[in-house]
C-alpha cells in the first residue's frame, strides 16, 4: 500500500517506487535509464520499482504501485507507440515501395543485356552481375532497419510488460 516501509537488502529487486527513508545504496537503474553503472540513493531520494539494489541494505516507503509506477507508464508508453506508426516508418515504406522494386529490374535488365550482348557462356557471368547489382544497390537499409527497429522495441515492451505483471 502508499505508504508502507519497505526494507531492501542488496541483490533485491525494489518491488514498488518510493521514497529511501533511510540508509543508502548503489541502484543499479539500467533497466529504466540506460545507465551501465549503479547510482548512488540516500535518504530522501527516489527509487524506481523493478530496479536492483546492488549494495547496501535501506528502508524506503512506497509512493506509486501498479499502473502509477515508472514502469508501468513506460509499458504504456511503450504500448501505445506499438498501436501507431512513425512518420519515418511511413516514408520508408513508401520509398522502399519505389526503390526496392527499381532496384530488382535493374537487376533483371543486368542479367538478360550479360547473356543477350555478352560472350557466348556468359550465364555465370550476367548471374554474377545481376547478385552485384542486387548486394550493392539493395542492402535495403532503409527497407528493413525501421521494421527490425520496431520489432526490438514491441520485444523490450512486452519484456518489460512480463516484469511488471510479476512473470
Amino acid at each position: 500500500m502508499r505508504g508502507d516501509t519497505i526494507v531492501v537488502r542488496p541483490g533485491e529487486r525494489l518491488p514498488v517506487d518510493g521514497v529511501i527513508t533511510s540508509g543508502a545504496s548503489a541502484i543499479d537503474e539500467s533497466m529504466v535509464t540506460g545507465e551501465s553503472l549503479p547510482v548512488e540513493r540516500h535518504t530522501g531520494e527516489r527509487v524506481i520499482g523493478g530496479t536492483l539494489n546492488t549494495t547496501g541494505a535501506f528502508r524506503y516507503a512506497a509512493t506509486t504501485l501498479g499502473s502509477d509506477s515508472v514502469l508501468a507508464r513506460i509499458v504504456r508508453l511503450v504500448h501505445e507507440a506499438q498501436g501507431s506508426r512513425a512518420p519515418i516508418q511511413r516514408l520508408a515504406d513508401r520509398v522502399s515501395a519505389i526503390f526496392v522494386p527499381t532496384v530488382i529490374g535493374i537487376a533483371i535488365l543486368t542479367f538478360v543485356v550479360w547473356v543477350v550482348v555478352g560472350p557466348p557462356g556468359s550465364v555465370l557471368h550476367a548471374v554474377a552481375a545481376a547478385v552485384a547489382v542486387l548486394i550493392i544497390a539493395c542492402p535495403c537499409a532503409m527497407g528493413l532497419a525501421v521494421p527490425t527497429a520496431v520489432m526490438v522495441l514491441d520485444g523490450e515492451g512486452r519484456r518489460a510488460r512480463r516484469s511488471v505483471q510479476g512473470r
